[in-house]
Parts: C-alpha cells; sequence; structure tokens
C-alpha cells in the first residue's frame, strides 16, 4: 500500500508518516519498482499503535521506548502520565473559573478585566492584609464576583479576613444564601461553620429561609449558630434549638438573650416561659443545667415566667432555689 493511500486509512498526514519514519518509529517493509513506500499491513498495524499510544499522551520518544524496548513496563509512565494530566486538567479547571469569574463581573473594557484580575489574585493571596483590602474593596470599581467571595468565605482563616468577606458578601445581592448554603454540605465542619456564620450577616427572606434549613442540620454547630441568628430576627422556629443550647451549656448567655429578645410577645413570652418549665421539670442532668435554664427565666416577661421562679425559690436544689429567690426580687424591685 503507498503512502497516500496508508494517510488516507489511518487519518496520518504523508508528512507524519514520513517523520515516523525518520525517528525510526516505522519503516515502510518495502519499495515498488519506482522507489515509492510501500507498507504493509504490520506496518499499517504499527502506525495504528503509535496513534494509540500518541492518544494517551505519550511522547514520540516513550512511544519509540515502549516499540522497541521489550524491557519497557508501562506502569510507572501511566503513573507518570496519570499525575500529568491531573495537574493540566486542575489548572485548566482554575483557568475556566476564573473566566466565568471574570465574565460575571460583566466587565465594560480591558481596564475593569484586569481590575477584577487584581481583585481576584488579592483574595488568594497568602498576605491576609491583601485579602482583607480587596474584599473591602470589593464593589468599589468593579464588582468582585459572588462565587469568588463565597469561595474566599468559605474558606479563610483569619478573624478580621472572614468579617470583611462577610461584610462584602452582605452587600453582594440575592444569589449569595444559595451559594453559602452549599457550604453547609461540606465534609469539613470548619467550612460548615463559616458558611452558617456568613449566612447569619445576610440580610433578606431567602437568608432566613436557609438558616431556618439550618435548625434541622446533623452538625450542631450549625444548628446552634443559625437558631442564634434567627432568634436576633425574631423567629420563633428558634426556640427549641436556644432551650438545647441552654441546658448544653453552650453560648448559654447569648441563647437567653435570644430568647428574651424572643419573649417581647406577650403570647411567645408565655411559651417559651413554658418550655423552660417543662425542660426542669423533665428532669435535667446535673444541677448546672437546672441553675442555667432558672436564670433564663430572668429575661422572660410575664405571669408564667414569674409563677415559675415562685416554685422554684421552693426547690430542693438550693442552689436554684437561691438564684429563683434573687431573680423574683428582681422582677419586683422592677
Amino acid at each position: 500500500m503507498l503512502i497516500g493511500e496508508v494517510a488516507r486509512r489511518s487519518g496520518v498526514s504523508a508528512r507524519m508518516l514520513r517523520h515516523y519514519e525518520s525517528l525510526g518509529l516505522v519503516r515502510p517493509s518495502g519499495r515498488t519498482g519506482s522507489g515509492y513506500r510501500e507498507y504493509s499491513e504490520q506496518d499499517i498495524q504499527r502506525i495504528f499503535h503509535i496513534e494509540s499510544l500518541r492518544s494517551l499522551g505519550l511522547s514520540l520518544r516513550e512511544i519509540e521506548r515502549a516499540l522497541h524496548d521489550p524491557g519497557f513496563t508501562p506502569s510507572a509512565l501511566v503513573d507518570d502520565l496519570i499525575r500529568q494530566t491531573r495537574e493540566r486538567i486542575a489548572a485548566e479547571t482554575e483557568l475556566l473559573t476564573r473566566l466565568r469569574r471574570i465574565h460575571a463581573a460583566d466587565p465594560a473594557g480591558w481596564e475593569d478585566v484586569l481590575r477584577v484580575v487584581a481583585l481576584l489574585h488579592a483574595l488568594g493571596s497568602s498576605n491576609a492584609g491583601a485579602r482583607q483590602r480587596a474584599a473591602l474593596s470589593s464593589g468599589d470599581a468593579v464588582p468582585v464576583p459572588v462565587e469568588a467571595l463565597v469561595e474566599a468565605a468559605l474558606s479563610e482563616t483569619d478573624p478580621n479576613v472572614a468579617g470583611a468577606l462577610r461584610w462584602a458578601l452582605a452587600r453582594s445581592g440575592e444569589d449569595v444564601p444559595a451559594l453559602l448554603a452549599r457550604g453547609l454540605g461540606s465534609p469539613e465542619a470548619a467550612v460548615r461553620e463559616r458558611a452558617v456564620q456568613a449566612l447569619a450577616e445576610m440580610p433578606g427572606d431567602e437568608a432566613v429561609a436557609r438558616l431556618r434549613d439550618g435548625l434541622g442540620h446533623p452538625d450542631v454547630v450549625v444548628r446552634r449558630h443559625a437558631a442564634l441568628a434567627l432568634g436576633a430576627r425574631g423567629v420563633t422556629d428558634a426556640v427549641p434549638t436556644l432551650v438545647d443550647m441552654i441546658v448544653a451549656g453552650s453560648n448559654d448567655t447569648d441563647a437567653s438573650d435570644a430568647l428574651s429578645v424572643l419573649a417581647g410577645d406577650p403570647a411567645m413570652a408565655d411559651r417559651i416561659a413554658a418550655t423552660l418549665v417543662d425542660r426542669l421539670a423533665a428532669g435535667v442532668t446535673g444541677a448546672p443545667a437546672r441553675g442555667r435554664l432558672t436564670q433564663a427565666l430572668a429575661g422572660i416577661p410575664g405571669a408564667r415566667a414569674s409563677g415559675a421562679l415562685v416554685e422554684l425559690a421552693h426547690d430542693s436544689d438550693r442552689a436554684v432555689a437561691v438564684t429563683a429567690t434573687y431573680l423574683l426580687r428582681l422582677r419586683d424591685v422592677r
């Protein structure tokens, strides 16, 4: 078979076939009477072998070793190709992400593009000050893409930078709560906590809805942050979790303050008082927990809470009784 026909059948150009021959990868088995290269079926099969190995990313030098060195083993080379391919995919994915974020910023000209690129680089800087300045400057001229801010907020470990990023997110638009909520599903506890902390500072109904979902999250840290944020916003769904926090002694002072905010409504005040009393009557393990529940009643107005304190003033636990008596005196003074 002549070189032109081989090129048509194999899809390898005649020029490349000549290059293969010059490298010794494949040589035509014969020549015609006129001196034209003539390839046998074995030669064509070898060409297909070369192309198959090229499709895996092997260089021509590596292909030569694979075809000529009987002691050559592919495992180490394939491992290296896997590593190189992963690195290339990671680099291409990072580039694609950067391009999408620049596109999302809707730059009006190349100066805007350069500003966005500079901000993205600053957000990924190893210098905390540079990251903080980037967060605080977002939106001044060209907005930082929201996805980039969310990614930075979920990975930030410096508390000052994290605060600046949450501030930037709070003024970045309606898409932020949904993006942050994805962080609640992270396998890393620290990322989940950062996500709920950022949601807690987001305005709007969408953030409230995502925080409500957080009340049922399997991660107790997420539930507690969500409850504190919702309590501060007057969302009564947070009451059971806030009471659980008081019992557990986890941010119990903040939880009691949140209950006090919710107790501004008289009907809700009675409901909260009843919930605290029920937990006391349920035989909460340990005197400290009973003491915290008693103290929480101090911030709850209304007859239900006052009646509970009157009963607790005669509690068999002296610490609880003393606390309740003191709280009653404060209420009388007020």
